[in-house]
This record gives structure tokens, C-alpha cells and sequence, in this order.
């Protein structure tokens, strides 16, 4: 136990053979259970989390009750793949039934260093958030290690998910080292996680629904053997449509309640006006007029994004590095 709260770790591990039994060993003592999902690998993973389990499951979907698990280190494995999301959702589930205080989730391919666990548990325990995750691009020297095109793109996805989530000061949404309280995890849907690897950004829009508050840590990023088995093109489509979803939806379900927002209302219309922008490429005399009316939509798209900011801002939690 963390301050006399119960810790719970999510390990989701897909053919990590060469690094899973050193991520389980290396796990901090106040750690009460270790959930080891393995996400049905092709390669020895699961004989590697068996060898150090003290109880073993096999489950392919996440059901509605589950009994308590016993044991330090729980193994979980699943007969199908269903993505790291879809790991991490079983995970969850357990520590929910298990009524863990605060779960945090550790990647099983070594990246994520035990070390620093504690200063993402912290702001949770201290009662500041209540959920955390690790920011590798707090500083210029913190993502040592990190390809331009990997900085690039997880750059840009962050402009994307502060607009999707309305958690507008956040940075490096796809590190998957984070923890969670247990009444934020009470109150998102876990069943409707995304799966795939947008689960985190998804997750976000979920807590910001629900008025959690989420708390950036500086957390300096680990690189080592393991390879990505992320196709990025699949990658930009199906997150990209995720997000665009998740926005829609979290605007509906924070501001359209009987009556008509201004965030709402600057979205709508901004994103209105600006439909009309192919109509100029192919007709040169509405140029003119064009160029008005899309300075008028992103002015109100500015302000939508100003209103939103504002609405959302006891939610963010910052801490310096």
C-alpha cells in the first residue's frame, strides 16, 4: 500500500517474451496486485507471466462480475488479440471488482521505468486528480531517443486530443503510463473503451465527461530493444476517426442539455462556414466572398475553442517538472 491506499498495476503485454518477466520483477513493493494480461501472443509470454503468477485466469472478454482475485501477481490471458485497449479494459475490470484504490497501467515491453510510478500515484493519493498520466515532452532534453517523425506525430496529436477532450493543457496524450482513481473508474463505462491503440485518447474524452480531474507528469521517456508493432497509416485512420467521433459526442453530452451552448453554437456555425471553401476552388468569382466567410468561421471556431477552454479549466491539474 501507497499512504494506506490500495496500488494496482495493469501490465498489458502482447509477444513481449524478452522483457515481461523483467517488468514483473522489478514492479515497486508497495504494488498490492500485479494484473499481467497477456493479449494472446504467439510467442512464450504467457509461459513467462505464468512461471511468476500467483493466480492465473484465462478470459477473452471482460464480463460484468468477476470474483476477487488472490495473489500478488495475477495473470490474465486472452484466447483472442483485442488490442492493447481491449487489455487494458480486463485489467481494469479486475481492479474495479477487487476495489483497488488507484490502478496505474505499465506497459510490458520495459519502457515505462517503476521509479517515477510514484509520482504519478501521488497527486491521486493527495486527493489533487484523479487521474494521471506521464508527459515526455515537458522539456526539450526529455524525449532524448524519440524519431523526429515519432515527435512529430505525437505533437500533433496532442493539438487534436486537447480539442477532443477539452483537457486544452496536455501534452503527449499516447503515453499509456498513467493510474487512475477507483471512483473515476467507477464512473466511465469500461465496457465501451476503445481497443485499439487510441484507447488513451478515448479515455480522456470519457473522464472529461465525467468531471474528473487530470493531472500532466513530467516523466522522462525510455527507449530500448523492443520494436512498435503500430502500422501507422491504419493508425491516423482509425484514431483519427475515433477522435473526430469522441468530440461530437462529448460536446452533446457537456453542453446540449435542453438549451444551446456557446460552445456549441461558434463549433457549428465556424465549422459551417468553412464547408464552403471547395466552392471558391472551383469557382473563382466566389473567392472574394469565400475568404470572408472562412475568416469569419475560424474567428468563431477560435472562440468556440475559448469557451470550451475556459469551462474546462478546474479540471486540468499542472505540476513543473
Amino acid at each position: 500500500m501507497l499512504y494506506e491506499k490500495s496500488v494496482g498495476v495493469v501490465v498489458p503485454a502482447y509477444n513481449e517474451e524478452p522483457f515481461i518477466g523483467e517488468v514483473i520483477e522489478t514492479m515497486p513493493p508497495y504494488v498490492d496486485r500485479i494484473y499481467v494480461v497477456d493479449d494472446a501472443s504467439t510467442d512464450d509470454t504467457w509461459n513467462e507471466i505464468i512461471s511468476r503468477s500467483d493466480h492465473a485466469v484465462t478470459s477473452n472478454d471482460p464480463v460484468d462480475f468477476m470474483e476477487p482475485t488472490i495473489g500478488r501477481v495475477v495473470g490474465i490471458r486472452h484466447e483472442q488479440n483485442r488490442g492493447v485497449g481491449g487489455a487494458i479494459k480486463t485489467g481494469y475490470k479486475h481492479a474495479l471488482t477487487d476495489e483497488i484504490d488507484v490502478t496505474a497501467v505499465m506497459g510490458g515491453d520495459g519502457q515505462m521505468n517503476p521509479d517515477y510510478l510514484t509520482k504519478l500515484l501521488d497527486p491521486i493519493v493527495g486527493g489533487y486528480a484523479e487521474y494521471t498520466k506521464a508527459n515526455r515532452l515537458y522539456g526539450k532534453d526529455s524525449h532524448q531517443g524519440m524519431s523526429r517523425w515519432r515527435l512529430f506525430g505525437n505533437i500533433v496529436l496532442s493539438g487534436l486530443t486537447r480539442i477532443t477532450s477539452g483537457y486544452w493543457n496536455l501534452s503527449d496524450p499516447q503515453n499509456g503510463y498513467t493510474a487512475i482513481s477507483l471512483p473515476a473508474l467507477e464512473a466511465i463505462d469500461i465496457d465501451s473503451m476503445y481497443e485499439y491503440y487510441g484507447y488513451c485518447n478515448d479515455l480522456l474524452v470519457k473522464l472529461n465527461v465525467n468531471g474528473m480531474r487530470v493531472a500532466d507528469v513530467p516523466v522522462p521517456a525510455v527507449y530500448g530493444d523492443e520494436e512498435s508493432s503500430i502500422s501507422y497509416p491504419e493508425y491516423i485512420v482509425r484514431v483519427s476517426g475515433m477522435l473526430f467521433r469522441n468530440f461530437l459526442w462529448r460536446l452533446r453530452m457537456r453542453y446540449v442539455d435542453g438549451w444551446v451552448h456557446p460552445v456549441v453554437v461558434c463549433y457549428v456555425l465556424g465549422g459551417l462556414l468553412l464547408l464552403q471553401i471547395p466552392v471558391a476552388l472551383i469557382d473563382f468569382d466566389w473567392l472574394e466572398q469565400s475568404l470572408i466567410l472562412s475568416g469569419l468561421g475560424l474567428t468563431l471556431l477560435g472562440l468556440g475553442a475559448y469557451f470550451d477552454k475556459e469551462a474546462n479549466r478546474r479540471l486540468w491539474v499542472t505540476f513543473d517538472a
